[in-house]
C-alpha cells in the first residue's frame, strides 16, 4: 500500500506516518508543488531495496541467484542442526 500526502501534510502528521510504515510494505510518497519528492519508509524495506540493489548490480551474484531459484528441486539440503554440526556449532 501507497499513501500520498503533501509536505505539509507529512510535516504535521510525522509521527502518525512513522506508525503507518511499520507495516511491511507500507510507504508514504511526500508530494511538494504537486510532484513527488520523496518516500518514507520502514528501514526493512529500505535495507530489502538496497540489498536487492547490490545484487543486480553484480550480474554473476544475479545469475547464481537465479539459477538456484529455478534448480531448487535439485540442491542439496540440510537441516538446521545438521549445518550447525558441521560448522561445530552443536
Amino acid at each position: 500500500m501507497n499513501k500520498t500526502v503533501t509536505a505539509s501534510e507529512a510535516r504535521n502528521g510525522f509521527f502518525a506516518m512513522l506508525k503507518l510504515i511499520e507495516t511491511p510494505g507500507v510507504s508514504v510518497t511526500i508530494t511538494y508543488e504537486g510532484h513527488p519528492k520523496g518516500v518514507l519508509m520502514s528501514i526493512e524495506d529500505f535495507e530489502g531495496w538496497m540489498e536487492t540493489l547490490d545484487i543486480m548490480a553484480h550480474s554473476e551474484e544475479a545469475k547464481e541467484i537465479i539459477e538456484r531459484l529455478h534448480n531448487w528441486r535439485n540442491e542439496k539440503t540440510v537441516t538446521l542442526e545438521e549445518f550447525k554440526k558441521n560448522l561445530d556449532l552443536a
